[in-house]
């Protein structure tokens, strides 16, 4: 008897859900059409895989590229991802059947089939607190896991009816180079070539079509758009105004824009707006992305659909060129000197990094969830992206990890779900192989010259931008979270983290919030630390509330924990 395995997806270039293994393939066929009715999936096509050309899916968010793939035949199934993480793939075992899809919450109904609710993965709920991304493989959901960016997995039949555990192998090949190109003008020379050619690698299929940037007027988007509007394409820039409460960015945005001589929209990222629109960031997220720029992203995103199709953006630069992670850079190298007793004094300095909850947990868990997750190291997230061979020099070293972990795992995708989720193709022509594999082969003085940051990219942009863009300080993109949290939001949070809901879950503790925003919980978070971790906070419940599907509301506002009105305005007085 023969135990060929049986495959099926719905697909389209932006997605993808489908099987692979033994079964019942009527009863397969049908759990699929259940599973395709309850997606975002439009003008989706069923195929057998087998009957493709090398029984492959291709996938990609930028309609140039291939971002994630999908192989099946009779006996094998592989699932891929590009090294920069653009486009996801998620995959779950049901008996003897893979199922896979692009987006998480495309399984859940197939978790819930089963006879239970999903249940909250306790691993990725700590490692969301360290690093305010869910590390892969792992996913806030028990039953679903992640392949991480830059890998192959493979599962095989056994020829008798079963499947095999998974292998998995890197496909990742940022190694320092044996040797260093040291020349500038050589090194500024091959820099502009290689971007002038990432550009028209994402242009070929435009034709006339207008297409739209997002400007912050930092020198990444401002690059994009000035090789953008050389090569003749249309240009309409967007840009976001977060108004008098934090430091402004758009003058520069406006400046860069006038000089290329293109139209710039200002999109505000009022709180009365942000508030408006958290619940369709999360659905559109995905997984819970705790940063402060989603929702002001998702707003820009949504402006641009309006007009666009196409929207490319700066992602990718500070990573590859080791621009905001210049700091970091500088006290690990000054660690890595002090401590030279190998990889994990110097993860945990790394760890540091991402100022998030890492080193609160007493404080910051409930009792129940502490003891769970205290075997778990989470440094054990960082090991692969800071491996030690794959470079000799401390700056290539961190560059890789940055790319790995906060582009690979947090930037991209964040960038590609929302986009999608507006029906934009989103194109970051510093994704580009070639340009990334190049830059692993320059010295390190030409990325980080004492306090100048990526300066080879300065010295290459020097002639399409001008130079108070070029050469000023980055700051950043100042949402002003603490500010917000503080005042406008301030009855929000109550509804948002309300004590009550924290101790029913009982995951947090049910007075963080409060903690936080009195400044209580460290002496290290403060200022704007205090909105960056509220809204991490906020985050996580709007997941579990809009993707998991977990009430977060319902509550009773009269709870112990959360301050009434007439005692928070003193507080106002002296944060």
């Amino acid at each position: 008897m023969g135990w060929d395995a049986i495959a099926a997806a719905a697909t389209q270039a932006q997605g993808c859900i489908g099987y692979w293994g033994y079964g019942d393939e009527d009863a397969l066929r049908r759990t699929l059409s259940d599973l395709v009715a309850q997606t975002e999936l439009r003008n989706w096509q069923r195929c057998d895989l087998s009957t493709l050309e090398d029984g492959r899916i291709a996938l990609s968010a930028s309609g140039v590229d291939t971002d994630a793939w999908v192989r099946a035949t009779t006996d094998r199934l592989i699932l891929g991802r590009d090294a920069f993480g653009r486009m996801s793939l998620y995959w779950m075992q049901c008996d003897q059947v893979i199922w896979f899809a692009s987006r998480l919450q495309w399984l859940l109904p197939l978790a819930r089939s089963q006879g239970k609710s999903p249940q909250v993965n306790l691993a990725a709920l700590y490692g969301y607190s360290c690093f305010s991304y869910v590390p892969t493989p792992i996913t806030p959901v028990q039953a679903v896991m992640a392949l991480p960016a830059g890998t192959e997995q493979t599962w095989d039949g056994d020829g008798e009816g079963k499947v095999r555990s998974p292998s998995r192998h890197s496909l990742v090949n940022w190694r320092e180079s044996s040797t260093q190109l040291g020349d500038e003008a050589t090194a500024i020379a091959q820099l502009q070539n290689l971007l002038k050619t990432a550009v028209e690698r994402q242009i070929n299929d435009l034709g006339d079509e207008p297409v739209g940037v997002l400007l912050s007027g930092g020198l990444d988007s401002s690059i994009v758009a000035a090789l953008l509007v050389q090569a003749g394409v249309h240009v309409r820039a967007y840009t976001l105004d977060f108004g008098e409460s934090s430091l402004p960015e758009w003058p520069y945005a406006e400046q860069v824009a006038q000089f290329l001589k293109i139209p710039l929209i200002k999109v505000e990222a009022t709180p009365r707006r942000i508030r408006g629109a958290i619940s369709a960031t999360a659905r559109a997220l995905d997984m819970p992305f705790g940063d402060g720029v989603t929702v002001p992203l998702y707003l820009l995103n949504q402006t641009a659909s309006q007009e666009v199709r196409v929207i490319f953006n700066g992602e990718g630069g500070d990573q590859l060129f080791a621009g905001w992670t210049n700091k970091p850079l500088i006290a690990a190298s000054l660690y890595q000197a002090d401590h030279p007793e190998g990889i994990e004094p110097f993860a945990q300095q790394y760890l540091r990094t991402f100022h998030r909850l890492w080193g609160y947990e007493t404080q910051v868990f409930s009792p129940a969830v502490l003891a769970k997750i205290q075997a778990l190291n989470p440094q054990d997230w960082l090991y692969p992206a800071l491996d030690p061979t794959a470079a000799q020099g401390l700056l290539h070293r961190l560059r890789r990890a940055t790319l790995m972990l906060k582009g690979a795992q947090n930037i991209h995708p964040r960038a590609t779900n929302l986009a999608l989720a507006q029906g934009l193709r989103v194109r970051s022509p510093f994704c580009d192989p070639d340009l990334a594999q190049w830059s692993f082969g320059v010295a390190g003085n030409l990325f980080l010259q004492g306090a100048c940051e990526k300066y080879i990219l300065k010295r290459a942009a020097e002639p399409w931008l001008p130079a108070d863009i070029v050469w000023r300080q980055k700051r950043g993109m100042g949402v002003p979270l603490t500010t917000w949290c503080l005042n406008e939001w301030w009855r929000d949070l109550g509804q948002w983290l309300n004590p009550g809901v924290l101790a029913a879950e009982g995951n947090w503790q049910p007075n963080l919030a409060l903690r936080t925003a009195l400044g209580n919980l460290s002496g290290t978070i403060q200022g704007r630390r205090i909105g960056e971790i509220l809204w991490l906070l906020v985050i996580w419940q709007q997941w579990r509330s809009q993707v998991l599907g977990e009430p977060s509301e319902g509550v009773s506002w009269h709870h112990p924990f959360w301050l009434p009105p007439r005692v928070w305005r003193y507080r106002k007085r002296w944060l």
